[in-house]
């Protein structure tokens, strides 16, 4: 019969996440709302900067949400390694992510359909106000990470129950 060592160390660092990955659902429900608003910038974008600026704008958004997607990938792959490769991931990764949004607007900066302040600033404004949107609708509860639940319809309401229980 095997004993277990019952003073053994067990570092966090060496332990890895089995479970389900909710980065891909925030991702997706990201890329859901940036889905949402890009039409309207991209017209916003169309009316002050012209074709150019539209498409300026567009593209950004594709550098928005492949920066959200590859953030999401890369949490998700390094955590089933361990903990430890997850943290040097996010970390490293945001630098390789930071550098590979400057390169995609490096590489078209001199384009001729490119007007880089509609580029900039939906960059800049996508991130952070797609970020702040999701803030809404994600659960900080350990018993349901990633997205809040939704309510379930099939439960009756604290009010109903209030009004049943005040009848009676």
């Amino acid at each position: 019969m095997m004993t277990l060592d019952t003073n053994a160390k067990i570092s966090i660092l060496s332990m890895r996440d089995t479970g389900p990955a909710p980065e891909a659902a925030l991702v997706r429900d990201i890329i859901k709302r940036g889905l949402i608003v890009a039409p309207i910038l991209i017209g916003v974008c169309a009316i002050v900067w012209g074709a150019n600026g539209a498409y300026s704008c567009a593209y950004a958004f594709a550098i928005v949400f492949c920066n959200f997607g590859l953030a999401a990938a890369l949490v998700a792959y390094s955590a089933r390694i361990s903990y430890a490769f997850m943290m040097a991931s996010m970390l490293f990764g945001y630098l390789l992510r930071l550098a590979l949004v400057a390169v995609a607007v490096f590489v078209v900066r001199n384009l001729t359909w490119v007007e880089l302040l509609p580029l900039g600033l939906t960059i800049i404004f996508a991130h952070l106000g797609l970020l702040f949107w999701e803030l809404r609708y994600v659960s900080l509860s350990l018993a349901f990470p990633g997205l809040k639940p939704k309510p379930s319809k099939s439960l009756p309401s604290k009010q109903t129950q209030q009004t049943e229980s005040s009848t009676q």
